[in-house]
């Protein structure tokens, strides 16, 4: 199906938070690779290939052992490794990606939401209209907000175009004083203080959309990480 990120994408997004998330715990117990292995019963090998990133798909009774030896359920530890990477605002343009491509860079990114900042929601591109995106998303367990308010207006489009962005810019950061927007900022930044979210428009460079200010002020006034989808 169009939008669906392949199963081995899937599976190394997964094993590399488990990876990521086993090594935060087993530090702050301050454990050997050893210890843990002997806890889970299960070899020191395999404890290796799991944090080493070399292994997507441990299996389930050895993530069942692991989380045992935590003191937790599975569905904790999953659930703690998705959150792993911690929070923040990636930005990102599908400009020259397919709809699978998009999908399998915000899993390796670990994003949880996509906040979709065009003004319409609508794309020529197959996959990146709202209906067809939220569903693609929704399969590899990424949610979506379209956020209206957000939308860089038709007549503010010119400069972006015409390499007078700088410009385009300054009208923007004019238009986010007026409501809605200031609410929409405000559920934008505050869910991106508790996960990480992809700030969504077309163009891939960041200095030629509108989504720069919004990432910007994720930066200089909430303090939030920001990185480019790539």
């Amino acid at each position: 199906m169009a939008g669906r990120p392949t199963t081995d994408a899937l599976q190394r997004a997964q094993g590399k938070r488990l990876a990521m998330h086993l090594r935060r715990l087993r530090s702050q117990r301050d454990w050997s690779r050893a210890q843990l292995a002997d806890l889970a019963g299960i070899s020191p090998r395999t404890l290796e290939r799991i944090e080493a990133e070399t292994t997507s798909n441990p299996g389930l009774f050895t993530v069942a052992a692991l989380a045992d030896a935590f003191g937790v359920s599975v569905d904790e530890l999953v659930r703690e490794a998705r959150g792993a990477e911690g929070a923040g605002i990636v930005s990102a343009g599908y400009e020259g990606r397919n709809i699978e491509q998009f999908v399998e860079q915000l899993l390796a990114r670990n994003v949880r939401t996509v906040a979709d900042v065009r003004l319409t929601p609508l794309s020529r591109k197959p996959g990146f209209s709202k209906t067809k995106l939220t569903g693609a998303l929704a399969e590899a367990g990424i949610g979506y907000r379209h956020l209206r308010a957000l939308g860089n207006p038709k007549e503010n489009r010119p400069p972006f175009w015409e390499g007078r962005a700088t410009e385009g810019r300054a009208v923007f950061r004019s238009l986010l004083d007026k409501d809605p927007a200031p609410q929409a900022l405000d559920e934008l930044f505050a869910l991106a203080a508790k996960e990480t979210v992809a700030v969504l428009c077309f163009e891939q460079d960041e200095d030629r959309c509108h989504r720069k200010v919004i990432c910007d002020m994720a930066r200089a006034d909430h303090g939030l990480h920001v990185a480019a989808l790539g």
